[in-house]
């Protein structure tokens, strides 16, 4: 006798998971046998010399003129009224939809207002997006329990009981200070409301109230209070006067923070260290291998080897990054060191402002604040940072295991630019917008090898811009650039502009 079992799949939990799942699959008929449908949102060139009209909106006519599919929900809206008004619409229309969404999103109609408003770090200047309400769930708080971060801040955070929210399993919500505990007045044992803030990260709305009942049981229930010591390393808590957050003082010695500057240290935008992941940071941490990032360049292949999915070419790999790492940029080593309110951007000012480490130790917050992008507070961080032993210390151990970077003298101030080191200063006054995809460097790297040259790299094409480096798939910015007579070189003429530095 011959038994035929069906075997029954499991529903995908969710359209971005079960849309990126299936095109990562290996087994292409699998890929197939999905119902995915492409729908287009943008043209930016065309090959053969086709002119492209002028407005985002009759691009997507044209896409639609092609054979391609756009959302059949697209419109042209005018004015702040009309965004309002299709704003409604959509979320009258939500649940007819045959696909989920989280938002509407904005866009300017013009393409050249669109290039001259450019693009952020994150994003475009030329869009927004306007968040629909999310979908909200009722569970239970089981416990509150505080988690300590990167920079020492404790967040309460609710353990809930697991409820399904808008197709994800939510077990953990970020209750966020102290203040907003309190104002939500939120125990463990309550009934609360969850969603998923921005359709990403859970959060609790509040309680549910009404019930007589629960109304009881919340109040036999204790206040969450902050502790007094780090419920990781034991060091005294603080809260600095105007400040919404408690942070831990161990910095380094607590555990908790230190995995979190590990993994912050060897992150992509900092020293990226290949290949080194977060369960790596954990165990070399909890085995007290690693106590600070200068600790990484002292590990050998003894040591990894044994290690949790860590065999001798694992191991091996993970030291040639480590070696690899020790070459950087001023910029991307101060983002690396996780001074709070520090980011890549301010990172990157600072490096060009100073030019190298000795004179931006020696700065003062006045000093510091005259630089772009540095504010009192962020100035005091920058110092207070500078002026811890520990620190210090840190600095000198990193360097001594050979982290280094090419440096140049200080710009005293925000015009002045010092042309004694000819070979870093050869792109002074270039005005260089990248475009298309480079296949040997990144943007970001492109981007900071230019800049070590003296370079601006801006995202926008206009008059000012001296030079236009085109790389595979260049959009509307090289049209724009040969129209305007700009200068257009490719990657290989690129890579001799950064090979004869």
């Amino acid at each position: 006798m011959i038994i035929y079992v069906r075997t029954i799949e499991k529903t995908f939990a969710n359209p971005r998971n079960a849309a990126a799942g299936s095109l990562r699959q290996l087994n292409s008929r699998i890929t197939a046998s999905r119902p995915l449908v492409f729908n287009a949102y943008s043209l930016v060139r065309m090959e053969g010399g086709d002119v492209l009209p002028n407005t985002h909106h009759s691009r997507l006519q044209k896409l639609i003129d092609l054979g391609f599919l756009i959302d059949a929900n697209a419109r042209l809206a005018y004015g702040a009224e009309g965004c309002l008004r299709f704003y409604q619409h959509m979320l009258k229309n939500r649940e007819q939809l045959d696909y989920d969404i989280d938002g509407v999103v904005y866009k300017i109609d013009s393409v050249i207002d669109q290039e001259k408003l450019g693009y952020t770090a994150r994003g475009p200047r030329w869009a927004i997006v306007y968040k629909l309400p999310s979908e909200e769930e009722i569970t239970t708080v089981k416990a509150i329990e505080f988690q300590v971060g990167r920079t020492g801040a404790l967040t309460p955070v609710a353990r809930l009981e697991p409820v399904n929210v808008g197709g994800v399993v939510v077990s953990n919500a970020t209750l966020h200070n102290m203040d907003e505990v309190e104002r939500k007045d939120v125990r463990a044992g309550d009934s609360v409301i969850v969603r998923r803030a921005g359709d990403v990260i859970p959060e609790i709305v509040g309680r549910t109230r009404g019930d007589e009942e629960q109304d009881k049981a919340h109040e036999a229930h204790p206040r969450l209070v902050m502790p007094v010591n780090c419920p990781v390393c034991g060091s005294s808590i603080e809260r600095i006067e105007g400040e919404a957050v408690s942070r831990c003082t161990g910095g380094w010695l607590c555990i908790a923070q230190r995995k979190e500057a590990l993994k912050h240290f060897i992150s992509r935008k900092a020293l990226n260290v290949d290949g080194f992941g977060e369960k790596l940071v954990e165990q070399l941490v909890d085995l007290e291998l690693v106590k600070d990032a200068a600790d990484l360049y002292q590990l050998t292949l003894a040591q990894l080897i044994g290690l949790e999915r860590m065999a001798e070419k694992s191991a091996n790999n993970v030291l040639m990054a480590i070696e690899k790492s020790k070459m950087t940029t001023l910029g991307r080593f101060l983002y690396a060191l996780g001074i709070r309110n520090v980011g890549q951007a301010t990172a990157q000012v600072l490096a060009e402002r100073f030019g190298n480490l000795s004179a931006l130790l020696a700065a003062t917050e006045e000093e510091l604040q005259n630089v772009d992008d540095v504010g009192p507070v962020t100035a005091h961080f920058i110092c207070q940072f500078f002026s811890r032993e520990v620190n210090r210390e840190l600095l000198k151990r990193l360097q001594a295991a050979g982290i280094h970077w090419p440096e140049r003298e200080a710009q005293l101030s925000k015009d002045s630019q010092d042309n004694s080191d000819g070979s870093e200063k050869k792109l002074s006054g270039e005005v260089i917008v990248l475009t298309g995809t480079l296949h040997e460097l990144s943007r970001d790297e492109a981007k900071e090898k230019l800049q070590q040259l003296g370079a601006k790299v801006t995202s926008s094409v206009s008059k000012k811009t001296t030079l236009l480096i085109a790389g595979e798939n260049a959009g509307s910015k090289l049209d724009k650039a040969e129209a305007l007579g700009i200068t257009v070189k490719n990657e290989d003429d690129l890579k001799i502009l950064l090979g004869s530095n």
